[in-house]
C-alpha cells in the first residue's frame, strides 16, 4: 500500500491502544489511539465498533507488517483549509494596505489633498 493513500475497510477488533481493521483489499491495518481522533483518547471504544466501516488514510507499515492508518483524515482537510482562509484572509489585509499606502502616494504626487 501506498502511504498517503485512502482506504476503506471493517473494524475487527478493539484493544485499549488502538483497532486492528480488515482492509477492503483484504490486508490486516492498524489504527493507534493517537490516530483516531483530534482530541484525548481514552477508551477507543468511544469512536470505535467492531464492525464499523471506516475509511482511512495509509501512514506506513507497522513492525509485525500491518498497514499502519489514521482515521485524521477530515482533520488534515479543516486544517488545510483553515491555513488556506488564513492566508487568504492575511493576502487580503496586507493587498488592502498595500492598496491604500500607493493611493496616497499617487494623490500626494497629483497634488490631491483629501477631501472632509
Amino acid at each position: 500500500m501506498e502511504q498517503g493513500s485512502i482506504v476503506t475497510g471493517k473494524v475487527v477488533s478493539i484493544k485499549k491502544f488502538g483497532a486492528f481493521v480488515k482492509l477492503d483489499s483484504g490486508e490486516e491495518g492498524f489504527i493507534h489511539i493517537s490516530n483516531i481522533a483530534d482530541r484525548y483518547v481514552r477508551n477507543v471504544e468511544d469512536f470505535l465498533k467492531v464492525g464499523q466501516e471506516v475509511t482511512a488514510k495509509v501512514i506506513g507499515t507497522t513492525k509485525d507488517g500491518k498497514v499502519d492508518l489514521s482515521l485524521l483524515i477530515d482533520q488534515e482537510r479543516s486544517e488545510s483549509k483553515a491555513n488556506f482562509e488564513r492566508r487568504l484572509a492575511k493576502f487580503m489585509k496586507d493587498s488592502d494596505r498595500k492598496q491604500s499606502e500607493y493611493r496616497k502616494r499617487l494623490d500626494s504626487k497629483r497634488g490631491i489633498r483629501k477631501r472632509k
